[in-house]
């Protein structure tokens, strides 16, 4: 995806063609879709990610709960001189919860997000000889690790988190949040790379089919087309810029009676761009090309017998983590062009998905489970932090 900026930026600078954004943009969607799935069935998006109630910036560090905490400390067990990786370090709830059981360990505490770099840095300034902040993204993190002296092998344990954090969301001026206005953005990285498009950039250069194929395929959302329609239309008029703006232009497309006819895993009510926000934040930031990457990193650096334990938030990312743990190469049968497999998509969404766990004993002699049955939030958890209603925690051994 990097690189494909770059180009970008090289072609805004020699030939200020308004096609060459469009090309790019539209090459990073079908590279996502040819290689992570957008032919199997129906993408079952888990619920958005907003909160009912809201915090102030100044508040996050202090608000943010991490998921299921108990239960990935338990999946990792740490023990003493142990080294683990923690992708992706957020606010550093899990971290800190692992060095409460664990005081004598070494944690690589990786995150692509510069604040969150940030909070890892002030962690590793009361904990010098645990704590080691790496900044970048999963498919950095064997460049990062062998920067640091890590060895391939050299791990006991990692914790793969697929998810947004809370900070991104609470933060307006990041663009992730629908219910608080700010500039349109939702980069993970931040202001690390100024020539990474934004999600203004996809809205206002893409053309209606290739806007409705990214809804579709990362949202699963059904009125893609009336959404796309609508995007476009509104941009001609004006561009658009501002979380809310967007929000406001997908609301028009539905009745008013509709706005918040949809809900939640916990039976609330869900405003009606959220699958449409969160499409274009998993298309902006090649979210799936980044976790397969963290995977394939996870499988070198662990060395025998230690543990992956994942987070996974909506069903792409939970497929992807399924079939890298039974061995299925995630590019296998993805041969069919963006429209089939779009086409595909709507003829399969009527059928149940089956939860196909990782069993026991892994089909590839590569991984085992730590325990067979994925794990969700219990009812507490979803009334401590509605947010991580739709976690799915998964852990393997490494043979």
């Amino acid at each position: 995806m990097h690189r494909l900026c770059n180009r970008f930026l090289y072609c805004r600078l020699i030939t200020s063609s308004p096609n060459c954004f469009k090309t790019l943009v539209r090459n990073m969607h079908s590279s996502l879709a040819n290689e992570y799935g957008a032919e199997e069935k129906t993408v079952h998006l888990y619920g958005d990610e907003e909160l009912q109630y809201h915090v102030d910036n100044e508040d996050c560090r202090e608000l943010h709960i991490p998921v299921m905490v108990k239960e990935v400390v338990n999946f990792l067990e740490p023990q003493q001189g142990q080294c683990l990786l923690d992708m992706t370090f957020g606010a550093g709830g899990h971290t800190k919860a692992v060095l409460q059981k664990a005081t004598d360990i070494k944690i690589y505490a990786l995150d692509r997000d510069p604040t969150a770099f940030g909070l890892a840095q002030q962690l590793s300034e009361s904990y010098p000889r645990q704590i080691h902040a790496l900044l970048g993204r999963f498919s950095q993190a064997e460049a990062l690790l062998t920067c640091a002296e890590v060895q391939p092998g050299g791990l006991d344990g990692i914790l793969l988190d697929a998810g947004c954090s809370s900070m991104q969301l609470d933060s307006p001026e990041r663009g992730f949040s629908l219910r608080k206005d700010g500039p349109l953005d939702m980069r993970m990285d931040g202001g690390r790379y100024p020539d990474m498009p934004t999600a203004a950039d996809v809205v206002n250069a893409l053309d209606q089919q290739a806007l409705a194929s990214i809804l579709r395929t990362y949202g699963e959302e059904r009125h893609a087309k009336k959404i796309a329609s609508a995007i476009v239309q509104a941009r001609s008029i004006y561009p658009i810029t501002r979380t809310q703006q967007l929000a406001s232009i997908v609301a028009g497309a539905f009745p008013e009676a509709a706005l918040y006819a949809r809900k939640d895993l916990l039976q609330r009510p869900t405003h009606v761009a959220t699958k449409t926000f969160q499409a274009l934040r998993i298309f902006v930031n090649n979210e799936l090309h980044e976790l397969l990457a963290g995977l394939k990193v996870a499988e070198k650096f662990l060395k025998p017998g230690g543990r992956l334990v994942t987070l996974s938030f909506h069903s792409l990312e939970d497929r992807i983590i399924k079939r890298f743990l039974h061995g299925i190469d995630n590019s296998e049968k993805f041969n069919l062009s963006v429209r089939q497999k779009i086409r595909q998509m709507g003829k399969n969404s009527s059928e149940k998905e089956v939860e196909d766990d990782l069993p026991t004993e892994s089909v590839n002699a590569r991984w085992t489970a730590i325990q067979k049955k994925v794990l969700t939030p219990r009812a507490k958890d979803n009334d401590d932090n509605p947010r991580g209603r739709s976690a799915k925690l998964r852990g393997a051994f490494k043979l």
